[in-house]
C-alpha cells in the first residue's frame, strides 16, 4: 500500500500523528503492508530533511518512531502531520499480479467491453473492505478486485476492466 510516486524518487511508508512520551519519539499511521520494513529503517526523509532512524517500536500496532537528535516532545511536535519517506528504490517486491497504489496513478482505465476509456486513476480509498479506486478526481468508484480489473499493464500505463452492468451508473 505504499504511497508516492517512484518517478519523485520517495515513497510514503508512514504519517506521523504525534509525540509519545518526552523523549521525542512520535507515534505513526503505517502506511506500508509490510510492519517489518520498519525494523530495518536507517535513515529516512521528513520534511524534506533526512532523520537517522534511532528505533522504531510498536505500540498498540503503531510504529513508534525515534529519530537521532529529537530528543524532545516539542522537537517532536514539529515533525507530527509530516510524512515519513524511502527511497523508491527501498520499496519491497512485490509478488506476481500484485501492485503498489501509487503505480496505478494516472493509469488510464479502459473498458473492456466498449473499448472506451472511463478516464484515469487518481487516487484511492481504503475503508476496510476492497480497496476503491477514485478515477477522474473521485467522479468513478471502482473496486479494485480482479474479476473487474482484468488486466493492469504498467508499462502502457493503462488498466483494463470489466465493468459490472450498471457500475457507472452508480457513480453519477
Amino acid at each position: 500500500m505504499e504511497a508516492g510516486s517512484p518517478e519523485q524518487g520517495f515513497v510514503v511508508i508512514a504519517h506521523l500523528t504525534r509525540p509519545r512520551g518526552n523523549k521525542g519519539e512520535l507515534c505513526a499511521f503505517p502506511l506500508s503492508d509490510h510492519p517489518e520494513r520498519y525494523q530495518r529503517l536507517q535513515s529516512v526523509q521528513v520534511d524534506g530533511a533526512e532523520y537517522e532512524v534511532e528505533q522504531v517500536w510498536y505500540h498498540n500496532d503503531q510504529p513508534v518512531f525515534k529519530f537521532r537528535g529529537v530528543d524532545s516532545i516539542g522537537e517532536a511536535e514539529k515533525l507530527a502531520g509530516h510524512d515519513v519517506l524511502v527511497p523508491a528504490s527501498e520499496r519491497f517486491p512485490l509478488p506476481e499480479d500484485e501492485y503498489y497504489f501509487a503505480d496505478l496513478m494516472g493509469c488510464r482505465v479502459v473498458d473492456l467491453s466498449s473499448g472506451t476509456t472511463v478516464g484515469v486513476v487518481t487516487g484511492w480509498q481504503d475503508a476496510g473492505g476492497p480497496v476503491i479506486l477514485e478515477v477522474d478526481e473521485g467522479r468513478v468508484l471502482i473496486p479494485y478486485v480482479k474479476a473487474i480489473l482484468t488486466e493492469i499493464d504498467l508499462p502502457a500505463h493503462e488498466i483494463r476492466l470489466k465493468l459490472p452492468e450498471g457500475l457507472l451508473d452508480l457513480n453519477r
